[in-house]
């Protein structure tokens, strides 16, 4: 199990971009959380195994189809298995 943190930056607020992301998450088992930073990104954490992180970064990348992603920072690191499940949270 791994642990991946993403910064999105582009135009990634106000699009569901946060509501679309735990939907996919959640599709692929994946534990952690989403919010919107004040700088207009979008921070993610998330935890699961190798390959479902792999393409939920891939999802990332892309977004919801009003998102415009400009750029993505990630961090990849060893699960805690602190979360139970995907979660938007509000600063």
């Amino acid at each position: 199990m791994k642990r991946v943190t993403a910064q999105i930056m582009g135009r990634v607020q106000g699009v569901s971009f946060r509501y679309n992301a735990q939907v996919q998450a959640r599709r692929m088992g994946l534990t952690g959380w989403i919010r919107n930073e004040p700088d207009g990104s979008v921070y993610v954490l998330a935890e699961g195994s190798d390959s479902m992180l792999e393409t939920f970064v891939h999802y990332l990348e892309q977004g919801p189809r009003s998102a415009k992603v400009e750029s993505l920072k990630t961090n990849w690191s060893k699960a805690t298995g602190e979360y139970d499940s995907f979660e938007i949270r509000w600063q």
